[in-house]
């Protein structure tokens, strides 16, 4: 069988200041900096089937967590000239506010989630400030509902949505963390999402620290080279670094680069 060879595009909608020592598991850095943090929602286009991967967050969202918020990320998809009531299939790859916010500006759109992501995000260690501070029990809430109107289908480890378009269970940032594997004209691409925020913490082994489970998080790593075409084709979360290693659109700036036409250049 011939695999299709899908468009992958990043959309960045906020930013916000950070610095290294923030971003990594590992001893105080004498030579800490900054290092900001983008946040993205990604698109896999193949002829007029559109897959919305993660759904961001909101101005309210941005305003109460300290983000700079730059679009709305639902409304930039019109960027792409796709319009919002055309979205028919999110794949959510786990529940925390950045990822998972505006699903009610998607009310014809399939969740494809981890059953083992909503079980966390619903059970007993939303009791802990440290693992419930990155969920909005708002968005949560929205998910359930669409569990009750028969709009989110579950997985249950690695499984394939379409061809050429898979889901790895990751876990370790969270219990159902799911990156995107999608075959493309210049081979096989993993969206990491939040198995991997920045290029470094994979190739340092150094995760980040928002994390349920670190063994988990560390065998993410391999799990993201085993299923990509080679390192860099993996895409990390939230690296500013995407926006300088893939091209824009055509007469377009940065906000929107494509994934699947190759890195233009990688940083010393």
């Amino acid at each position: 069988m011939t695999l299709p060879h899908h468009e992958v595009y990043a959309l960045r909608y906020a930013t916000v200041a950070r610095r290294r020592s923030q971003n990594f598991i590992t001893p105080p850095d004498p030579h800490d900096g900054p290092m900001p943090m983008d946040y993205f929602v990604w698109v896999i286009r193949n002829g007029a089937r559109v897959y919305l991967v993660d759904t961001g967050f909101n101005a309210e969202a941005a305003r109460a967590r300290g983000r700079e918020f730059l679009r709305c990320p639902i409304a930039a998809l019109e960027k792409l000239g796709i319009a919002p009531a055309d979205i028919r299939d999110v794949i959510v790859t786990h529940l925390h506010y950045d990822h998972a916010g505006n699903i009610r500006k998607l009310p014809h759109a399939r969740l494809h989630l981890q059953e083992s992501e909503l079980h966390y995000a619903c059970g007993c260690n939303m009791r802990f400030d440290m693992l419930r501070h990155a969920y909005a029990v708002e968005d949560v809430v929205d998910v359930v509902r669409g569990v009750y109107d028969k709009r989110v289908a579950f997985y249950h480890g690695h499984d394939e949505i379409a061809p050429g378009l898979q889901l790895l269970h990751i876990g370790g940032h969270t219990r159902g963390l799911q990156a995107v594997r999608v075959h493309t004209a210049r081979g096989w691409m993993v969206l990491a999402s939040d198995a991997s925020h920045y290029y470094d913490n994979m190739g340092r082994d150094a995760p980040f620290p928002i994390v349920d489970n670190v063994a988990d998080m560390l065998a993410g790593y391999e799990i993201l080279l085993k299923f990509a075409e080679s390192p860099d084709h993996i895409v990390p979360g939230h690296d500013p670094q995407v926006r300088t290693r893939y091209p824009g659109l055509a007469g377009m700036d940065t906000e929107v680069v494509a994934l699947h036409l190759g890195a233009v250049g990688n940083p010393p």
